[in-house]
């Protein structure tokens, strides 16, 4: 069992977002923005943030697996869904076929979990090999 924890200040994503251009489409994926931007809320940059941090959170705790197997990740390789049927709790799900494979092959599950407040988000993963 593998774990990963991040932690980001909303700020520097609101930030990057407003300032960088090309920052949010390459960090997040089209479904991420999607899904944060449809939500019309004064919290939108704590969301931005949290996917970030869980991001962060799950290369950390998948890095020992990646490195071993010769497999990078990226931000866009990585992406959160929020499961209305479980009261938006977040899901992994990979898009970069080596990884998706590598989950599959080894039976790793993933559990996620993202808090955020006015200032900061922080995001976990845990790696499970079974």
């Amino acid at each position: 069992m593998f774990c990963g924890i991040d932690i980001i200040e909303v700020e520097r994503i609101k930030d990057a977002i407003i300032n960088t251009k090309g920052f949010k489409e390459n960090i997040y994926t089209h479904n991420e923005i999607e899904d944060i931007d449809s939500v019309k809320s004064d919290i939108k940059f704590q969301r931005y943030a949290g996917r970030f941090a869980a991001k962060e959170a799950i290369y950390k705790a998948m890095s020992k697996l990646l490195i071993e197997n010769k497999i990078t990740m990226d931000f866009l390789d990585v992406e959160i869904e929020n499961v209305k049927e479980l009261n938006r709790r977040p899901k992994v799900i990979f898009l970069k076929k080596e990884i998706e494979n590598l989950v599959k092959r080894d039976n790793i599950q993933i559990d996620i979990s993202i808090s955020h407040i006015n200032e900061t988000a922080v995001a976990t993963a845990v790696v499970g090999v079974y």
